[in-house]
C-alpha cells in the first residue's frame, strides 16, 4: 500500500524528513484530541493522514519563528 500523499511529494513543502514527521506526528496528536480539522474532506482515516493530507493542501505549515514542535 503506498502513502498518501507521498513523502517525497511533502518534501517539497518542507524541508527535510524530520521536520515533516514531527509536524505530522504533533498535528495527528491534535486530531486524535479533538482538534478541528482543517480540511472539509479526507482520503486517510487515521490523523497522521490527515496531518499529512493538511501538509499537502498547504494549510499546515511550520511556524518560522517557533523554537521547537512543544
Amino acid at each position: 500500500m503506498l502513502l498518501y500523499p507521498s513523502v517525497d511529494k511533502l518534501l517539497d513543502k518542507i524541508d527535510s524528513r524530520y521536520s515533516l514527521i514531527m509536524l505530522a506526528s504533533k498535528r495527528a496528536h491534535e486530531l486524535d484530541g479533538g482538534a478541528t480539522p482543517l480540511l472539509n474532506e479526507y482520503k486517510s482515516k487515521k490523523s497522521v493522514g490527515k496531518a499529512l493530507e493538511e501538509i499537502e493542501a498547504g494549510v499546515l505549515k511550520i511556524d518560522p519563528n517557533a523554537k521547537d514542535f512543544n
